[in-house]
This record gives structure tokens, C-alpha cells and sequence, in this order.
């Protein structure tokens, strides 16, 4: 009896801590490249790279007691440098935020509080929250780094592999890190990435770039909870 109890309580630890982690894939992608050598990314540092569009699916769990399963929250910022340049602080930056058009008002709030979190202090002037269907697809895994992201028709994300044609002066390498918290990244090359969000005085289409992170990441609500 005593081995049941105990094998019980085991079981509920492990649903209790399951139910209390967010869990789900991400994509990122600059007006910069991530995937370069340093001369290339210094050259484009103070010009380039203060625009960024940051998606989160949520596969499973909830914020708050909220649940999000199936849900998603993109973040477009426009910030003031070059987001990551160790020389420049992009503060201010503005954000605006899209949510799910499927969620209810309540998981609004939760998706945003989600987007707030793992994206730190470059979301913390949301000037714009507006409410789209929102799409963030991977072919196979994100170690194909294949992917697709919509949302309505002001995002639009398509990525490869990064190849050797891709290199800019064959030193590239990893330059800049993801800016959200996540618990895996995998730099990938953008196709065409098509950003138009009014708010924000953004209208970019770009192709082949090599500055898309493709992640999962894995949060816990405690971590989350604006409490």
C-alpha cells in the first residue's frame, strides 16, 4: 500500500510539473544577418539589425492557469540600434504584438504575458496589440531548418537550410544570439521575409538572408506569472 501511495504521489509531482512548463517552437528573423563574419556584421552594425519579428507556438501548457495549447504570439520591435551590438543599447524600443485570433480574451492576456517574458526588456513598450491567424510550421524538424511563419498578411517568413554559397567572406560564423530565451536554436537562411506593420512605420521585403533562429523553447509559468 505504502509502495502505491508513493508511486501516486510520483505520478502527480511529475503531471504538476508538466502542467506548470510552456512548451513550443519559435522563430526569429532580422533585418541583419546572425549567420556572418565579424567584418560583414560590423559593417552592418548602427545601420541595420534594429528590426526583429519573434513568433512562439505553443504546443503545450498554459501561463496563469491559462491554457495555450495550439496558440500563437508574434512580437515585431523596432528598436533604437542594432539589437545584440555589445557597443550600442537598442533601448527605447517599440513593440507591436499579435495574437492568436483564435484565442479568447483571456488567453490574449496569457499569450502576451508569454511574448513579454521570454522576450525581456526590448518588449516592454507595446504600443499595438492586434489579433490575427497566426501560422508557424516546421517540414520535419528545426534541424532542417524548413520553416514557414505567417500572421494575417503583415508577417510572412520562409527559411532553408544555410548552405556554402550562403558565405559572405568564408569566415562566417554564429554573430549575434537569440534574443528570446529559449532551450535550443538553430541559425537559419530566410528566403524572403515580408514585413509590413503600419504602426511601426515598417514595410521590408527581403531575400536571402541568413538571419533567421529557428528554437524550442521550454518556460515555466512561475517564471511568467506577473504576480
Amino acid at each position: 500500500m505504502k509502495k502505491t501511495f508513493v508511486a501516486l504521489l510520483a505520478v502527480l509531482s511529475i503531471a504538476a510539473t508538466a502542467a506548470a512548463e510552456v512548451r513550443g517552437t519559435y522563430l526569429e528573423t532580422r533585418n541583419a544577418e546572425i549567420y556572418a563574419s565579424h567584418c560583414f556584421a560590423n559593417a552592418e552594425a548602427g545601420i541595420l539589425g534594429d528590426l526583429a519579428v519573434m513568433a512562439w507556438k505553443v504546443d503545450s501548457g498554459a501561463v496563469d492557469g491559462i491554457s495555450l495549447d495550439g496558440l500563437g504570439v508574434v512580437a515585431v520591435v523596432k528598436a533604437s540600434q542594432t539589437i545584440g551590438d555589445p557597443f550600442k543599447n537598442p533601448l527605447p524600443a517599440q513593440t507591436m504584438l499579435i495574437v492568436d485570433e483564435r484565442a479568447t480574451p483571456a488567453q490574449r492576456v496569457a499569450l502576451e504575458t508569454l511574448a513579454k517574458r521570454s522576450g525581456g526588456e526590448l518588449l516592454n513598450d507595446v504600443i499595438l496589440v492586434e489579433a490575427a491567424p497566426i501560422a508557424l510550421a516546421y517540414e520535419g524538424s528545426m534541424h532542417d531548418k524548413v520553416a514557414k511563419l505567417t500572421a494575417g498578411d503583415m508577417i510572412s517568413v520562409e527559411t532553408r537550410a544555410i548552405v556554402d554559397s550562403d558565405s559572405l567572406c568564408h569566415l562566417d560564423n554564429i554573430y549575434y544570439q537569440p534574443i528570446a530565451e529559449l532551450d535550443h536554436a538553430m541559425a537559419a537562411h530566410a528566403l524572403k521575409h515580408s514585413i509590413d506593420v503600419e504602426s511601426l512605420g515598417v514595410d521590408l521585403t527581403e531575400y536571402r538572408r541568413s538571419s533567421v533562429y529557428l528554437g524550442s523553447y521550454v518556460l515555466a509559468d512561475s517564471e511568467m506569472s506577473d504576480d
